[in-house]
């Protein structure tokens, strides 16, 4: 290992996450210190990952990228990582037993991003999340499975245009062709009738994962329950999300999907305080 402190190492992520602004930053507010800094960083490696196919370094080969990456993952797991990323990621993954193969999927899944149409990974990290949170129940693998999908079927409806802006499309290819919705169209940011087909088809597929996440969490023991509350204040945010997608005024090209700041704390501390009186 580097002379990079752990310390110094968790603190890059921390505020790497901090900085991201995602919906996700409010939720893990809720969480003890060391489990907050675990999530922190699973999440800095998460967007590390994303950045280097979405956002690569000026010149840089994403595929040449995604190989460093899978080396730096490699030493993280043998106690030799470089990156700050990496050097916390080893500390974490060693505490919690948090399986390489759940990693390994994860950037897989980015590397589909380097084709235009896709599904990323989704539930892989609800997967790596569980070992944070500590569910006990079997059961509570198909929740995070299920949530996940939701979760990344939420992200791309949201996204649509932003992708878009990018030359990607993350919206099922097999879908689009049932529908009629041409990827030119989608690529000239035209909106059409044909896309909102797509839109209800893909939203009622999002209602479909939440419903099957919140059928497998009432399934679970009262102290599993308790455990996955900053899931569940992922969900009730995610969720508000999805509602807006559908509401009739929203353009698929334009803003996107957002819950104010105010908003997003008053659901998370919502969903806190009915986990503590359950």
């Amino acid at each position: 290992m580097t002379s990079l402190s752990v310390t110094t190492a968790q603190a890059y992520c921390t505020a790497l996450t901090k900085k991201s602004g995602s919906n996700f930053y409010y939720s893990f507010l809720f969480l003890p210190r060391k489990r907050r800094a675990a999530m922190y960083t699973i999440y800095a490696f998460c967007k590390e990952i994303d950045n280097a196919v979405d956002e690569p370094p000026a010149g840089s080969n994403p595929q040449e990228e995604l190989r460093r990456w899978r080396t730096e993952l490699e030493a993280a797991y043998r106690g030799t990582p470089t990156f700050p990323v990496t050097i916390s990621l080893a500390n974490h993954v060693r505490q919690l037993s948090i399986p390489q193969a759940y990693f390994d999927e994860l950037i897989k899944g980015v590397e589909m991003d380097l084709s235009i149409y896709c599904y990323r990974v989704a539930s892989v990290v609800g997967l790596i999340c569980l070992h944070i949170f500590g569910p006990t129940s079997a059961r509570a693998q198909d929740y995070a499975v299920d949530l996940g999908m939701a979760f990344q079927l939420t992200n791309i409806l949201r996204d649509i245009g932003t992708d878009a802006a990018q030359g990607r499309i993350y919206l099922p290819q097999e879908d689009l062709k049932k529908f009629g919705c041409t990827d030119q169209a989608i690529l000239q940011r035209e909106e059409s009738a044909e896309l909102r087909k797509v839109l209800h088809s893909e939203t009622a597929r999002a209602h479909e994962y939440y419903a099957k996440a919140q059928a497998a969490f009432e399934a679970l023991p009262a102290h599993d329950r308790r455990a996955l509350t900053v899931s569940e204040i992922m969900r009730a945010i995610y969720f508000r999300i999805l509602k807006k997608i559908e509401e009739p005024g929203h353009q698929i090209f334009g803003p996107r999907a957002r819950l104010s700041t105010s908003h997003r704390l008053a659901v998370a501390a919502g969903v806190w305080l009915r986990s503590r009186i359950s």
